[in-house]
């Protein structure tokens, strides 16, 4: 789903995933985690994978990872993205969790443009912290700052 006014790609909220967007307007960073065994998700769902329990709570992460992986998108774009082209798409492996990958942009600030960030600076495991920006749709989006 687009944005109207940007053309930027808005997340689809459903009910599993609705507590992250809300702890993401807050600035927290969470992660589902089975309230009976303790196991974190990522992506939110009703149902624990590995003891089948409808028992969940929201646990609080460091905002730290590295960089999985990344990617620098080539036309044709989306027009709200394609005007800020060169710009990164990463999946970031979250230190708390190391087998938990959020997607999203390394940027230079909060709500800086998404290519704010020389593609030369991307390294795969180079270390990042989330940071929160309010996107179209009024969604706090996470991003991703570059550590030094």
């Amino acid at each position: 789903m687009t944005d109207s006014d940007t053309g930027y790609l808005t997340p689809v909220i459903d009910e599993d995933g609705e507590p992250f967007w809300s702890y993401a307007a807050q600035g927290q960073l969470r992660v589902q985690a089975c309230a009976s065994c303790g196991e974190l998700r990522f992506p939110p769902r009703p149902c624990c994978p590995h003891c089948q329990s409808f028992d969940s709570t929201w646990r609080r992460m460091s905002g730290r990872g590295r960089i999985w992986s990344y990617v620098l998108p080539h036309p044709p774009l989306l027009p709200g993205y394609a005007e800020q082209a060169p710009y990164n798409a990463v999946v970031v492996e979250l230190a708390d969790a190391p087998h938990i990958r959020l997607v999203g942009n390394v940027v230079a600030a909060p709500d800086a443009p998404l290519n704010s960030v020389d593609p030369a600076r991307l390294r795969i495991g180079a270390p990042v912290r989330v940071a929160f920006t309010g996107a179209a749709g009024g969604f706090a989006v996470p991003r991703w700052l570059l550590e030094r």
